[in-house]
């Protein structure tokens, strides 16, 4: 009777989600107790950030870094590497956990988009904290990362003034296509070794943008590639460039049992909420970002300058992109 039960229950859409929640609470324990309930308490502003954090990040391209990050530096002053670290390692559990409940509950996503883009992604992410990171600012890659999702902010606020057409999925696959997800992937992966996130955001954009993709597509479609990233930038700190220090860990430690719940939750209320919905929460989201930004960072002439740049160069990408005729709705 009891093996009946577990085999009928095994048939519910949640059941791996709650397997796997399972799975990391348990591991979670062991490998805290019998301090884990500290690890909670004594971090608890992370602990409460990662609530709403985790729940972004299951439910928007914006990843749960948008919340994180500005609580992080300029609440906790928590420094800026020591964030984008916290933000990979979280997202590996978080945003896995989400994408599980995208695969369980059989929500749509473009599979080519996560492949193509990953392949350009797992470069990118490496190139960008390698390479690049040690050699940038963290306040110019802060600046240009939310000038960029401004640009889209504004952009998609335009597109849904107005009735849209959607492609079920990308028309036209053959070499020009996954050229196009290979590039925005190795962009997006720049950005995310550089602040924690990035590809998600970037690739929602060419989806929506150029490929007309609808956003209940290219959310869920965007959040399994920011977890499969958010794997390699976490393992490329984690056995390579380090970063993982003791602190990182224990603020981890004390996010790991609310993301695992947060994040899938997120992915099940966005499922239920249509384009427009989707859309609106994402500006609304952007528009934390920009505010956060505006608190955190001291401008000066370089950096207002690099702002207006960037503005410029993504508000005119996304023109292009959308004035597009390649991929239109017939």
């Amino acid at each position: 009777m009891f093996f009946n039960r577990i085999m009928l229950f095994n048939k519910q859409p949640f059941f791996y989600s709650l397997l796997f929640a399972v799975i990391v609470w348990s591991l979670w324990g062991l490998y805290t107790f019998p301090h884990g309930m500290t690890y909670i308490l004594n971090n608890w502003q992370v602990s409460i950030t990662m609530v709403l954090g985790s729940f972004v990040a299951g439910a928007t391209s914006e990843g749960g870094g948008a919340i994180a990050f500005p609580v992080f530096t300029k609440l906790l002053k928590i420094s800026p590497f020591d964030a984008k670290v916290f933000s990979l390692a979280i997202q590996s559990v978080g945003m896995l956990a989400a994408s599980i409940t995208i695969r369980v509950l059989r929500i749509k996503v473009s599979g080519k988009v996560i492949v193509w883009a990953s392949l350009g992604g797992v470069p990118g992410v490496v190139c960008g904290a390698v390479i690049l990171s040690p050699i940038l600012a963290p306040e110019m890659l802060r600046l240009v990362f939310t000038v960029m999702v401004v640009s889209l902010a504004m952009t998609l606020w335009v597109l849904n003034r107005g009735y849209r057409l959607y492609n079920n999925s990308i028309p036209n696959k053959g070499y020009r296509e996954y050229a196009i997800l290979v590039l925005a992937g190795f962009v997006g992966g720049l950005l995310t070794g550089l602040v924690g996130n990035g590809i998600d955001i970037f690739c929602f954009s060419v989806m929506i943008l150029l490929f007309r993709l609808s956003e209940k597509i290219a959310t869920p479609t965007s959040v399994v590639l920011m977890a499969l990233n958010s794997i390699v930038g976490f393992m490329l700190h984690l056995f390579y460039m380090g970063g993982f220090n003791p602190q990182v860990q224990e603020y981890w430690l004390s996010a790991v049992p609310i993301v695992v719940v947060g994040a899938p939750l997120g992915a099940w209320v966005c499922s239920r909420m249509n384009n427009k919905t989707i859309a609106n929460f994402l500006i609304l989201l952007i528009v934390i970002e920009l505010i956060s930004t505006l608190w955190i960072l001291k401008f000066s002439n370089i950096l207002i300058l690099t702002a207006l740049a960037t503005f410029i160069f993504f508000i005119g990408l996304n023109y292009l992109m959308i004035k597009s005729k390649l991929y239109c709705v017939s």
